[in-house]
Parts: structure tokens; sequence; C-alpha cells
């Protein structure tokens, strides 16, 4: 592939390409959705039942609450748990926004620690000399697709009695120690937004849990809080599942270890053709089994390679550009520059590649080329 490269041919490679993956399901997922379309029946219903099985069921926990999205899969988790102002919970600053966000809307406080400089995921040494007597909750993110250091996290949680909620949007099937994410805390918040492994057509979102008095909540609480219906115990909110999604995801979800798996050969490609070069590649703990959500590459360069990339026609996408304690927003809570070094220095150097699964081998080779072509040039 150095040849395309050096004769000005440039293939097109997007980040993503959700056309090349409906391509493949067209005709399973049609008929899917023209099923609900019959029955009329599209907030909850039978359809969002069965999916909650089989989520439950791949997750290997024992209960799964559908909702309208990741984000208010958290929300309506923080509000189970009673959560709301006064309370303190910790989380990492490396993640999407959903993840404090969601602290900040029931009236907790988010209390941020550095991570992990190779997992990228919360460091677990930082967590103990921030909990005080306010803390309630550890909010820990499985990012781009590999476990956080659950075992650390939760014998901390346990000694100081507080609930684990863990952000698993970016991690449906991975696992670390055998177990899956989704069961390692009190709850497990997934995303099936359209760009995440399991995609829905919009927003969409799961709980899990292994508590039943827990799943029953969570199940009165996504459904404005009524029980039974009209008769209001608690104020919940209206994070329901979408029938015409879960008819989507029960499709999606038959073929997700077949394009987690792809994913995982994409990784390791990438990963034998970078070898020995100065990219930071993607370092996954060991007994993990990451998904690769995202293939997630660091270098100091990585503004200039970005431009160079697109350039040549390949997509790429900084997750995230500012770490969540220096947003604006939460500028009240304190945070200054320099406080949480490693997420802030790798704000400005990571870099995700694209790692669909429906990406060729040519493709991929073609990434890798470019990328090294840059530091041949630069």
């Amino acid at each position: 592939m150095q040849y395309a490269i050096e004769t000005g041919v440039k293939m097109q490679v997007p980040l993503l390409d959700l056309k090349a993956q409906f391509a493949t399901i067209r005709d399973e997922v049609l008929p899917a959705i023209a099923e609900v379309c019959e029955s009329q029946m599209f907030a909850l219903g039978p359809v969002v039942a069965d999916f909650e099985e089989k989520i439950a069921d791949y997750c290997r926990c024992e209960y799964a609450i559908g909702v309208s999205s990741g984000t208010d899969a958290l929300l309506v988790s923080l509000m189970a748990m009673d959560i709301g102002p006064g309370d303190e919970v910790i989380t990492t600053p490396f993640t999407f926004f959903s993840t404090a966000g969601c602290i900040v809307r029931v009236g907790a406080k988010p209390v941020f620690v550095d991570i992990d400089p190779d997992s990228y995921n919360i460091d677990p040494t930082c967590i103990e000399e921030k909990i005080t007597e306010k803390t309630r909750a550890i909010i820990p993110v499985h990012l781009f697709g590999q476990a956080a250091q659950m075992k650390a996290i939760n014998e901390i949680a346990a000694r100081h009695n507080l609930a684990v909620i863990e952000d698993a949007a970016q991690a449906i099937g991975a696992s670390r120690d055998g177990v899956k994410c989704g069961n390692f805390g009190d709850c497990g918040c997934f995303s099936f937004y359209p760009t995440k492994n399991l995609n829905a057509f919009g927003d969409a979102g799961m709980v899990t849990t292994n508590s039943e008095p827990l799943a029953q909540k969570l199940k009165i609480l996504r459904d404005h809080g009524q029980n039974p219906r009209y008769f209001y115990g608690m104020v919940g909110g209206n994070f329901r599942l979408d029938g015409i999604q879960a008819a989507v995801l029960n499709v999606k979800l038959k073929h997700l270890d077949s394009w987690n798996r792809k994913r995982v050969k994409n990784a390791a490609f990438y990963d034998e053709l970078f070898a020995g070069t100065p990219i930071k590649t993607p370092k996954i703990d060991e007994n993990n089994v990451s998904i690769y959500h995202q293939y997630t590459v660091a270098l100091p360069e990585r503004d200039r390679l970005q431009k160079f990339l697109a350039e040549n026609n390949i997509g790429s996408a900084i997750f995230y550009p500012k770490p969540l304690h220096l947003q604006d927003c939460f500028s009240e809570l304190g945070y200054k520059q320099g406080d949480l070094p490693i997420a802030e220095r790798l704000c400005s150097e990571v870099l995700s590649l694209p790692v669909y699964p429906e990406l060729t081998q040519r493709q991929i080779q073609y990434v890798a080329d470019t990328v090294l072509k840059f530091f041949d040039t630069n």
C-alpha cells in the first residue's frame, strides 16, 4: 500500500461506516421494524421485554431494564440510589460528558480523579484520598471498550460503603477476569447510540443489575415513577425504551460477538503495523477482553497527524479534546490546569482511528501506511 500513497492514489476510509453495516443486515432489520409497526406497540411492550431478557442473558446478569439512552441509564441509576444534593460521586475526567453531567443533574457533586496512562481508565490508586463523608458512589468508565480495574475499585467501595455504577456505554461484551461488564457494580449503564458497537437507529440504553429491589425501582422510575398506572410513589422520568429500537437491537445483538471479534482482529493488525514505531498503541490489561469501541493511539503530534489523515481521506476523531474538570460548566468546582496531569496530557495526544468491523485489510493497511508516511515527512 505504500505504492498507493506514493502515487497519489487516495482511498476513502471513514471513521465509521454505518451504511456498510446496514447492508449486511437489511433483510433482517426491516421485517423486525415492520412487526412493531403492525403491533403499534411503540413504547416498551413485548419486543422491549424480549430484548431485556436477551441482554440479561448476554451480560450474564439477573436483570436488564431498557431505557431511552445511555445518558438516561446513568441518570436513572443515580436516582434509584437516592443520590442527590449534598452528595459526592467520584469519577474520571476523561470520558463523555454524560458521566459527570448526570451527577450534576441529580444535584450531586462530581469529584474527579486522574487516570491510568496506559488504559485511560480511572486510576484506583487516586480514589481513596478523595473520599469524604459526603461520598456516596464511584462511577468508573470502561473507556474505549476496556473494563476498568474493578477488583480494586470494588474493594475501595466496600471499605467505605459506596455504591458502584459502571459506565459501560462503550463496553457491551467486554470482560475482565471472565466477568462481563455490567456485573461488577450495583448496576451497569449501557448506550446503544448509533456509533456504539451494538447500535440502535437512534437513542437507546440499558441498565443491568443483580439486585431485584433495584431492578424494580428502576422500572418504576423509567416510567415517571408510576406504580400502578397513574399512582406515583416517587418522582421518575420519561426514560422508556422504544419498541422499534428494541426490534433493531434484537437483530443486531445476534451479530455483536462476530462484529466485536472483527474489531479485535483489526486492532491486532494495527498493532502489528505500528510495532517499533513512535505510535503509542492501545494497551489492554492482562485478563481483559476489550471490544475496541475505539482504536485510540497517542502521540504529541496528534493535531498535525489528524490534518494529514484528513488530507488523505481518512476519518479520525479526538475523544476527548478537553478533560471534564476543566470544562466551563464545571468551573465552580474549582479545578485548575495541572490538577489532573495525566488526563490533561492525553487530551492533547489521543487520536482514534477507524476500527469498525466492515473495514478491509487493505483499508487498514492504507491507514497505517498513511500514519507512518506522516512520520517520514515530519
